[in-house]
């Protein structure tokens, strides 16, 4: 009898040993700049319960895409997908249990930046009729700016394969797309926009803004399973998020936060100083809320291009219990 009282505290301790390991989260990232990326590790003494009730392992992904698959696939436990790609785990993957949790980044807020879609200054293209007949450059179909692109265009009267044909190209090559005249029209990202020889010869033709409002580019989603089993340690994790979130954006921490980025970027500092985490970046909600209106409209805009075959009630897909409790725990 007393071996098996010995044996059974031994189990009761082991078993309190195994709840006190804290929760890996496995997050996925495509920029590491915004989402929970790398980044906040390397401020971790802002993350006050990091190694005590969670630790964090960020995945680097090419496009949100990408991330929907592992994400679907149980491979990652916080997503940061497009509005686009959120349309698609609802309607195509099924993921009914699929949950918005967190503000990634929004375009076209008011004093902040929205993306600019570039045309050369001797193209003669002086409005988005004229791109008739002519070759335009997208980062891939469905993506939050070819949706915008072909809205914009749409409204003015074109249509794809009937008025303009689409290469494709990603966003690191897209300069040289437009410069080396491969394309009347291209997107006009950070830090690739900066160029010397971009600023040079080519200008704005309208931004995303105008072809879509404000747009809620990116979103923080989980599935509804990990959170309900995780309520303590994911109230720990989103609050250190923010924390660091807060930091990041902080102008008295400029500096520093800008020489963190250059660090894990392994970009220079001087560009990223430019316009990172400034009025001339995107839109960041100082509480980590999406803008879920918006994300209506922009899923809506897949509807009428027919990128998407269903509705999606936005609304019923999102659970922001999380964020805002991280908000009040830090305000």
């Amino acid at each position: 009898m007393t071996r098996l009282l010995i044996a059974a505290a031994l189990l009761l301790m082991l078993g309190r040993v195994a709840d006190a390991d804290p929760l890996t989260i496995r997050t996925g990232w495509v920029v590491a700049t915004s989402g929970y990326s790398p980044l906040p590790l390397e401020k971790k003494d802002l993350l006050k319960h990091y190694g005590t009730s969670y630790v964090m392992e960020p995945q680097h992904f090419q496009g949100t895409a990408p991330q929907l698959t592992a994400f679907a696939g149980g491979q990652i436990d916080i997503a940061t997908i497009g509005y686009s790609t959120f349309a698609l785990a609802v309607l195509n993957a099924k993921m009914e249990d699929i949950r918005i949790v967190a503000d990634g980044f929004q375009d076209g807020a008011d004093g902040y930046n929205s993306t600019a879609f570039m045309v050369r200054n001797d193209s003669g293209i002086a409005k988005v009729e004229d791109l008739k007949g002519k070759v335009v450059a997208s980062n891939g179909f469905g993506g939050a700016y070819d949706v915008g692109m072909r809205s914009m265009l749409r409204k003015h009267g074109l249509e794809d394969k009937r008025d303009y044909s689409v290469i494709e190209s990603d966003f690191g090559h897209m300069n040289a797309v437009l410069l080396e005249r491969k394309a009347s029209l291209i997107i006009g990202s950070m830090p690739f926009l900066l160029d010397p020889e971009m600023q040079a010869n080519a200008h704005k033709l309208f931004t995303l803004r105008d072809a879509m409002g404000r747009t809620q580019m990116i979103v923080l989603a989980a599935r509804q399973g990990f959170l309900d089993k995780n309520r303590a340690a994911l109230g720990d994790f989103f609050e250190d998020m923010l924390a660091a979130f807060r930091w990041f954006h902080d102008p008295k921490n400029h500096a520093e936060a800008i020489a963190v980025a250059a660090k894990v970027t392994h970009q220079p500092a001087e560009q990223l100083g430019r316009y990172l985490w400034s009025d001339k970046d995107f839109y960041y909600d100082r509480n980590g809320l999406p803008d879920l209106d918006a994300l209506q409209r922009n899923i809506n805009a897949l509807h009428d291009l027919d990128m998407i075959k269903g509705d999606v009630e936005v609304k019923k897909y999102a659970d922001l219990s999380f964020i805002k409790e991280a908000a009040q725990r830090l305000n």
